[in-house]
């Protein structure tokens, strides 16, 4: 049997899109479920959209989501350069691309830019235009004395203009387009750089790769990879076409959405963890339906054949929510690393910002969420009374004032400002008045904090507070119920 060899062969031309990202998760799931090898290659061919840096951050991108490639520019299989500018000086793509002009499966075209112009212009409405095949029609001598002449040119691909041409995906089975509605397209530039369609057929070959996986916006190229691995008699790759990504309004995912590239992820205070998980469950699912999955489960129980057809939305609010259940999992160390410049840029006084940051754990979705929530430690806040009521706990304006008057000699006299100090005063006030918890846990909460909904509760913010500011914080709580 064949090893499985997959490839993830991005463009440097900035950020990693989410579906880029999917792309080379799906490879990499392919070719570790069955044991196989996973290749990078840097596909810079396209000089006019290269981004300086954009290397780095493929490379980085990969390292951070554990895509640990078996070959590569820095890994050498033997198949190498894996950077097609590299490859390039080699001169493999010209070598190839003449010997489909000796078959007849290519041509020379020194069609001008003008002449390129005019056909495009002259196209009917809502025709692609295409290559009028003018150039092929060339004689021997004719092309022999406009190369001597340095005559500019490009190599096309000859696709017949009768028939039809059939590849086979994974996920959509048999598609069949008639060659009359192909292009010629380019194989070479006329700066002597191959075209991205051409330079990936050739390089997918001498790499020896099986499978290739692709955004299904390729599905409209792939008849014509098709007619060159045909043309060179080389066998074709196994296919698999990814369904589109949406937004919530199902559109396509661009930047404009904020959270179109996995930098804006990390920057929005995602963890590399979650949005490898919910990448993988943009359009496959396992047969369980776990949504939870660490990236061993993941190989385990990937199944390219039952990726979707259908388009895969982007829901940022199901990301939030299991963000939030891999914080909860990680390691405390961990978490206080990425909770703790959170919880300064909202509390500056000295408090114990560590205990600040436990509290939030296991409530927060991304940790940008913390200072806002944590913001009444800083200062209490200008708070309406009515939000000490509370039907379910039995609270009112007249209860509340009531039970933090009874209580704030208590807390002057006490000196055990720990939680298990602050919890026994509590707790016996709750026994002596013979009270449900609520309705003394409530209003001292809301008097610490001036708000309805807080991380933790009463006996973990007064601790951390302090005696003298959570006194200070009651009897302003006691003077707004007065009111």
């Amino acid at each position: 049997m064949t090893k499985i060899r997959t490839r993830y062969a991005p463009s440097p031309t900035g950020r990693m899109h989410v579906g880029n990202l999917r792309t080379a998760l799906y490879a990499y799931l392919i070719t570790r479920h069955a044991g196989g090898d996973f290749i990078l290659r840097i596909e810079d061919t396209d000089q006019e959209r290269y981004f300086e840096g954009a290397v780095d951050i493929i490379y980085r991108t990969l390292e951070k989501t554990g895509l640990d490639y078996d070959e590569g520019p820095d890994k050498d299989g033997g198949v190498g350069p894996y950077v097609q500018s590299e490859r390039m000086k080699t001169g493999i793509y010209m070598k190839y691309a003449l010997q489909l002009v000796e078959k007849g499966e290519a041509y020379y075209c020194f069609c001008d830019k003008e002449r390129l112009e005019r056909l495009h212009a002259e196209a009917a409405d809502g025709e692609v235009a295409k290559y009028d095949k003018h150039c092929l029609s060339l004689t021997k001598e004719e092309i022999e004395a406009n190369l001597a002449a340095g005559k500019p040119f490009v190599i096309r691909q000859n696709i017949p203009a009768e028939g039809t041409t059939t590849f086979h995906d994974e996920i959509y089975g048999d598609i069949t387009a008639p060659n009359e509605e192909l292009d010629d397209m380019v194989l070479i530039k006329s700066d002597g750089y191959p075209t991205y369609n051409f330079a990936n057929v050739v390089d997918d070959h001498l790499m020896g790769i099986t499978h290739v996986v692709r955004g299904n916006e390729y599905l409209s190229s792939a008849p014509k990879y098709t007619r060159l691995y045909a043309a060179f008699g080389w066998e074709e790759p196994v296919y698999v076409h990814c369904p589109l990504i949406t937004d919530e309004e199902h559109k396509k995912l661009s930047k404009r959405s904020g959270h179109s590239s996995y930098e804006d992820l990390i920057e929005q205070g995602f963890v590399n963890e979650a949005v490898v998980n919910f990448v993988a469950l943009l359009g496959w699912s396992p047969e369980n339906n776990q949504e939870i999955m660490t990236k061993q489960e993941l190989i385990e129980a990937f199944d390219y054949k039952k990726i979707s057809k259908s388009p895969a939305v982007f829901d940022i609010q199901k990301l939030r929510w299991m963000n939030g259940e891999y914080i909860k999992q990680m390691d405390d160390e961990d978490y206080l690393m990425r909770a703790l410049p959170e919880v300064s840029k909202a509390v500056t006084k000295p408090y114990d910002l560590r205990k600040i940051a436990m509290l939030l754990k296991g409530r927060i979705e991304v940790f940008p969420d913390i200072p806002s929530m944590i913001d009444f430690f800083e200062e209490l806040p200008d708070y309406d009374t009515e939000i000490y009521a509370h039907k379910k706990m039995k609270t009112n304006s007249e209860n509340s004032l009531e039970v933090l008057t009874e209580l704030l000699p208590r807390f002057e006299e006490s000196d055990d400002y720990s939680f298990e100090g602050i919890q026994k005063l509590l707790t016996d006030y709750i026994a002596e008045k013979e009270i449900k918890n609520g309705q003394a846990l409530w209003p001292v909460r809301i008097a610490v904090s001036g708000k309805q909904s807080t991380p933790g509760g009463a006996y973990e913010i007064m601790e951390i507070l302090g005696k003298e500011e959570s006194l200070r914080r009651i009897r302003i709580g006691i003077e707004k119920l007065k009111q």
